[in-house]
Parts: structure tokens; C-alpha cells; sequence
């Protein structure tokens, strides 16, 4: 399983509201042989403001997830 730390969340505001986030990562396997980081961009709807550690985690973990294994269109 991949032990995910978040590192940075990145706010952009517009008009007095969040308009984007970019929550800054860094991941690696149980085994330490598997490294990733980066950074998940999300809007507004699924960053409404202060969501705790374990929360971001796992919307960033599903993002992670999902992109390396995507859904066929």
C-alpha cells in the first residue's frame, strides 16, 4: 500500500472564494522501492475549506489511483 504525506495545499482565490487548490504530495510503497510526488489540482467543489489530513489523503490517493489505472470511456 502506498504511504501518502501531504506536503503543500496551494489556494487560489477569485472573488473572495476558492477557485482551484493543488495539494502537493510525496508517496512511497511499504517496501520503499515505488516513489511518486506531485501535486493533485482540485476545484472548488471538491475543496470546501480546513478538511483534515485524513480526508485530503484519500481524495488524493483516489486521484493517484485513477490515473494510473483509468476507467474505460
Amino acid at each position: 500500500m502506498l504511504e501518502i504525506q501531504i506536503t503543500a495545499t496551494n489556494i487560489r482565490y477569485t472573488d473572495g472564494g476558492v477557485s482551484a487548490v493543488n495539494v502537493q504530495f510525496q508517496s512511497k510503497d511499504s517496501e520503499g522501492t515505488i516513489n511518486l510526488s506531485g501535486y493533485i489540482p482540485l476545484n472548488s467543489e471538491e475543496y470546501q475549506g480546513n478538511e483534515a489530513l485524513s480526508a485530503l489523503t484519500e481524495v488524493v490517493r483516489t486521484k493517484i489511483i485513477n490515473r494510473l489505472q483509468p476507467q474505460a470511456e
